[in-house]
């Protein structure tokens, strides 16, 4: 399965992401299918190619939740209701 996720680049303490279409199965820092866009959480910069994003997308390419918001937020993808979604259980504590 292809994903949209962020691939890690920059410096130490300073990241800065670029928006990737890998193989769900791919470490983060592998090569890319193609390089869709950048985003930095620092100055909140983003980047989009939205017709290849577009394209992926129609492929049955799926965006990791932070890619959702980012793609969201530039209104690509429809802004999903996020108050009825079930909440994760929080880990369970391990005995020794």
């Amino acid at each position: 399965m292809v994903k949209l996720r962020l691939k890690r680049f920059g410096k130490k303490r300073n990241p800065s992401y670029r928006i990737v279409a890998m193989h769900s199965t791919t470490r983060r820092d592998s090569a890319p299918l193609a390089e869709l866009g950048i985003y930095n959480p620092r100055t909140h910069e983003t980047r989009l190619d939205v017709p290849a994003i577009k394209l992926q997308l129609e492929h049955g390419a799926q965006p990791t939740d932070t890619v959702r918001k980012i793609l969201e937020k530039a209104q690509i993808l429809p802004a999903i209701d996020r108050t009825n979604l079930p909440k994760k259980a929080p880990a369970e504590a391990k005995s020794a």
